[in-house]
This record gives structure tokens, sequence and C-alpha cells, in this order.
């Protein structure tokens, strides 16, 4: 479908199709002694406990315009946490010019967007390994529209919802909806990239590559940070406590878990 905002086709009742955002982040750590892991972990369980994703969630709902139905969520023992919305609301009467658009999404204080019906879930995964030296710490977000809205909109916030290394971005269209002649409709805005999403800023940071099924509306789109600095990888302490050939050693360590994280199979 190639019509504009401008060209919108009058749809025969609800728009049937579901929009998917999965964005999934991960952050790393240079933990090697038990304790170590530990406090990293608890730090991890307290940044991210089930409160503090409900706020993000409730915000996310905010900028795609829903309405919070229920909420459930639960911390897990020893670590991680879990987060589910159910959202909805009522009929759109105007859809935002910006709604059709390839380009990041509002933050909290220019919410303005709408959408019919949707659910948002988190689910957290710290990680560590006592061989590995390296712990690590992954959020899943899935948010879940039927509607004329892309739920890309909320991506911008959640990338700054969150410190991360390395993100893993999906987006499909299911379904179908149909025009008032019965004409199906498989999506219902034009996208290029999720790329097109991220803001300048962001994307200066990032290496970034696509993977995209464009005639199964299927977005893939992973991104590592271009720039290492050991400080932000050590916890509790700087590299200045650090012999050179320590450095060096634990920054091998670092880039070849980021990787192997960011291409999705073992390097070593």
């Amino acid at each position: 479908m190639n019509a504009s905002h401008e060209e919108r086709i009058t749809l025969h009742g609800f728009n049937n199709l579901t929009k998917t955002l999965s964005f999934n982040m991960y952050d790393i750590c240079y933990t090697k002694t038990k304790e170590e892991r530990e406090a990293y972990i608890a730090y991890i369980d307290e940044q991210y406990n089930s409160d503090r994703l409900t706020s993000i969630l409730n915000t996310v709902s905010d900028i795609i315009g829903a309405h919070v139905l229920n909420t459930a969520k639960q911390d897990y023992v020893p670590q991680g946490a879990s987060v589910t919305l159910l959202v909805s609301e009522g009929p759109i009467v105007e859809v935002p010019t910006e709604s059709y658009e390839e380009s990041p999404g509002p933050l909290p204080e220019n919410v303005v967007l709408q959408l019919d019906k949707s659910h948002i879930t988190v689910h957290t995964y710290p990680e560590s390994h006592p061989n590995e030296e390296i712990s690590t710490f992954r959020a899943d977000i899935d948010v879940s529209t039927c509607g004329e809205i892309s739920p890309l909109k909320a991506l911008n916030y959640l990338i700054h919802s969150f410190d991360t290394d390395i993100m893993t971005i999906d987006y499909r269209v299911r379904g179908f909806t149909r025009a008032l002649d019965g004409h199906k409709l498989f999506i219902d805005h034009d996208i290029n990239s999720i790329q097109n999403y991220i803001p300048d800023e962001v994307a200066e940071l990032y290496s970034m590559i696509d993977v995209n099924v464009y005639q199964e509306h299927i977005f893939h789109t992973k991104c590592k940070l271009k720039q290492f600095d050991l400080n932000n990888y050590l916890f509790g302490y700087t590299k200045d406590k650090l012999s050179p050939a320590d450095q060096e050693q634990i920054a091998s360590k670092l880039k070849m878990e980021m990787d192997e994280i960011f291409y999705g199979k073992n390097i070593r």
C-alpha cells in the first residue's frame, strides 16, 4: 500500500492489522569475582525492578495514546522481572500526520499519538557465569498494536530508557484489513527501515545492520556501540586501578562478548 496520509483509504470497519515492535537490549559488565557478579546483579535488579519497568511501560502507553486496562507485574528470585499491560483506546477521530512518516517518535513531553488497542510486555534476564568473568543484562520489550499508529513511535523513548550496548529491534505486520470495496490491505504504511525511526544523534553512536524481508513485512535491525570505553564496563572501580596488560585483556574479552551477542554466534 502506497497511499500517503493525504490519500488515506477508508476501511471497512476496524483496522485489523497487528503491528508488533520487539525491542531487545543488552548491558554488559566485567565481573571477575563472585562478589562483583552478585553486586552487579543486585544493582540491575534494583534499577530495573517491576515498579521501574511498569513506569517505563506506562510512559510507552502514553506515547501511543492508550489507556491501561490491566497491569500484571512480578519480581523473581534470584533475579529478573516481568510486566504486562493490557491497554485500549476508543475509535480514532483523527490520525496525526506524523504517524505515516518514517521518523523518530516523541519523548514523553511530546505525547500526541493515539491508537485503538494493544498490549505491552517486558521481561528481564540478568545473567552471569563464574568462568566467563562477564555479566549481562537483557531486557525484551514487545509493543503490539492494532489501529493506524505504528508502535515504532515508542522506539525513541525505549532507547532513552535503558543503558544499551547492543540493541536488536524487530518490526512485523500480521493479518489484513479491508478497504470499503473489500480489497485486502496487508500493511497500512510505507516502511523502508527501522533505522529511520532511530534519532540521528543515537544512530551516530551505533554500527547498524539491517535484515529485512519486505515481501513478508518483516524488518530487523541490529545495533552495537561504536565507541568503547573500558570504564563503562567495570563495576565499582575504574581502569586506572588495572595494569595496562590487564586493561588490554579485559577489553578484549568484553569486545568478544559484544561481537558474539551482536552476530548471534560463538566466535571463540
